[in-house]
């Protein structure tokens, strides 16, 4: 079942795409959108994971906002704006939404995020180490400034990242790895060849959907999730 739903968020009001599995409870998991909003292509991947047995949470971090994918311009200047401090509450407020939900049976949640998302999901794991158990970012990870106090982070993170990607190199995502596993933190990159950034993406908004390697990575995915969570 999915729904929209609102939940507190530090005082605030924040909105969100609620999927719950056809077994009526599950693990928690929240997802974190692309630079378009939360779109047809995020709530696809929270459909999917409801299928695959999750209480899902896309939060709306642009409130309403969105960005058409033929929008980049609109998309860039969305995700510039977001303040990084309300986003940061937003998604701390899902975690606890998710953590109070009757549905969710497991103490640990998840996070998969995209582009944007995969950022913010690492960045999310960082701040709330006492709910996030597993994360995986997908062609997105925090750089130079954005880097968020590592040390709390507890989660296993196996991050998805691609060869050609102007947003997020794979030599800054190796040398990320290298630097988090010296750390003693539980982080795998993998860099898929031949692809570019957004391969994930059902929309296929760059052009680069891989759907033979998405068809790959998916119960990879599931998989690890349902090992760190339960």
């Amino acid at each position: 079942m999915a729904e929209n739903v609102e939940f507190t968020s530090n005082g605030d009001t924040a909105q969100g795409y609620l999927v719950t599995p056809a077994s009526g409870s599950g693990p928690g998991v929240v997802v974190v959108q692309e630079w378009w909003g939360l779109d047809s292509g995020i709530k696809e991947m929270a459909d999917r994971l409801g299928a695959a047995g999750f209480v899902t949470l896309a939060p709306d971090l642009y409130r309403g906002a969105l960005a058409g994918h033929e929008e980049m311009d609109k998309a860039a200047a969305l995700m510039q704006s977001l303040p990084p401090d309300r986003a940061a509450r937003d998604m701390s407020g899902a975690v606890d939404f998710l953590a109070g939900h009757d549905a969710v049976t497991s103490d640990g949640l998840g996070v998969v995020g995209f582009c944007m998302g995969g950022m913010l999901s690492l960045i999310l794991a960082a701040a709330r180490p006492d709910r996030i158990k597993a994360v995986v970012p997908f062609y997105g990870f925090p750089q130079g400034d954005t880097e968020p106090d590592w040390a709390p982070m507890t989660a296993a993170v196996r991050g998805h990242m691609a060869e050609n990607d102007d947003f997020f190199g794979p030599d800054a995502a190796h040398a990320l790895e290298a630097k988090l596993q010296a750390m003693g933190k539980d982080v795998t990159f993998t860099v898929h060849p031949g692809t570019g950034h957004a391969f994930m993406g059902p929309h296929n908004a760059l052009g680069t959907l891989d759907e033979e390697l998405a068809a790959q990575i998916w119960p990879e995915v599931v998989a690890f999730l349902h090992e760190q969570l339960g």
